[in-house]
């Protein structure tokens, strides 16, 4: 198959860009769609076609279906890109596409649902032989099962309402003894806020790390996997930093791991890039969900292996074969990525506004995605992730080494930024001897903000 010759990108900032940078290295002419606020963004300055598709509002633009189709046939574009977010896992928006006959870049619609839909991951994950977190087949019904059950996984465990959230008809449950009143609670609790006292048991992970496998599928059976990335460090649910190797794993957990995803991937027959999530405590791994789209933090997987995801995308999506097996993959040296938001580094407030000021650090392994630029106005519309911050070293110190000078010498003024709270994880004493879970964070936060 002849590789495309125009691809439209179906998003905005510094995925925009860093999608439009592999199609012009692959001879690929670009096409960026906008809404008003970004019509001077730099993805749009840069593309080769640039066309407004709405007003403001994400969802009269970037989430404007009719709008970026009708866009990609003015443009006559061979293909789309979805970066992430917006409609990158978005099924409907994926067969939309197919139906206009424009290769979509991602995986086949029918994944991007099963995998989008939490029950139906999980049947599909234990289908495929990954490891989900023990716990009760189905409700439980009786405090003579939930003992049973309790028993059979070890204590602690969770106990969970079915229709729940918002941790309510949620027990911890450390011991036999406390176990029919606490499930009791939850069945109560579970009554008055859902109407349902349907609740199950699993396993309660006390400090688990988030890792996850960045994995490529050819659509035909063939996989591979890029190794782990650790995403443990979090602020609620949202990923702050994250690197690769993960310091938690050794070589052999990780290529014991690796080959586990590897074989579901090629068994689903997948096709493009994905990540399969998982919770790991005690040299043990719990599938959580899969991504079927590329991640913010996939430069630290490209500086550990030297492969360039995006344009392995768009190699797949044009039909041809994986660029290398996985024999030939080795992960070499330390990356670490920082995401840097336009935020109250203590509050968390947005902060959008014109950037007054901004100089990027430079040196050898140091990389940085955004398209920020002097004089650039960061609107308030849409996620507050104005640039990422990514530094290669031979190990985890070098590269940390590396991240404390670069952060020292990155300058954006205006907006406020969270790189003085980057600089403050990375001299917690926790953080250095990559001694921190997927609670860590937040707990470091609260402690700081009693000091205050």
């Amino acid at each position: 198959m002849a590789m495309f010759g125009k691809v439209l990108i179906a998003n905005r900032g510094e995925i925009a860009l860093r999608v439009h940078r592999a199609c012009r290295e692959m001879g690929i002419r670009t096409v960026a769609v906008h809404s008003t606020a970004d019509a001077d963004a730099m993805h749009v300055r840069l593309a080769d076609e640039a066309i407004c598709i709405g007003p403001a509002s994400a969802t009269d633009s970037y989430l404007n279906i009719p709008a970026i189709i009708s866009a990609a046939e003015i443009a006559q574009a061979d293909a789309i890109h979805p970066g992430y977010g917006f409609l990158s896992e978005n099924a409907r928006f994926a067969e939309i596409v197919e139906q206009h006959k424009i290769v979509w870049i991602g995986p086949d619609p029918e994944h991007i649902r099963k995998m989008g839909d939490k029950i139906e991951a999980k049947r599909t994950a234990a289908m495929l032989g990954l490891p989900l977190v023990p716990g009760s087949d189905g409700p439980i019904t009786s405090t003579e099962e939930a003992i049973k059950v309790a028993d059979a996984i070890g204590y602690p465990v969770l106990v969970k309402a079915a229709s729940g959230g918002g941790g309510r008809g949620m027990k911890v449950i450390h011991d036999a003894a406390s176990l029919p009143g606490l499930v009791q609670q939850a069945k109560s609790e579970a009554k008055a806020a859902f109407g349902d006292d349907t609740v199950y048991i699993e396993k309660y992970l006390s400090e688990p790390r988030h890792i996850e496998f960045q994995v490529f599928g050819d659509g035909k059976g063939g996989a591979v996997h890029l190794g782990e990335r650790d995403c443990s460090l979090q602020r609620r649910h949202q990923k702050v930093l994250e690197e690769a190797p993960s310091p938690a794993l050794n070589a052999d957990q990780r290529a014991e791991m690796g080959e586990i995803v590897r074989q579901a991937v090629a068994k689903l027959k997948y096709r493009g890039a994905g990540t399969m999530e998982f919770l790991y405590e005690d040299g043990k791994f719990y599938f959580i969900e899969m991504n079927t789209r590329l991640q913010v933090e996939h430069p630290v997987t490209e500086a550990v292996t030297g492969l360039d995801l995006v344009r392995e995308q768009i190699r797949i999506a044009a039909g041809l074969p994986l660029s290398v097996t996985q024999d030939q993959i080795r992960f070499e040296g330390h990356a670490i990525e920082c995401r840097i938001n336009a935020e109250d580094p203590l509050t968390f407030a947005p902060s959008p506004g014109r950037v007054t000021d901004f100089h990027a650090p430079g040196g050898l392994h140091v990389r940085v995605d955004s398209a920020l630029y002097d004089g650039y106005r960061i609107p308030p519309y849409y996620d507050s992730l104005i640039a990422k911050l990514i530094v290669y070293g031979a190990n985890r110190n070098d590269a940390l080494m590396r991240l404390r000078r670069a952060l020292e010498e990155f300058v954006i003024h205006g907006p406020k930024t969270t790189i003085p709270l980057q600089q403050a994880i990375i001299e917690a004493p926790d953080f250095i001897d990559g001694n921190y879970s997927i609670k860590w964070l937040e707990r470091w936060l609260a402690s700081r903000a009693g000091e205050g």
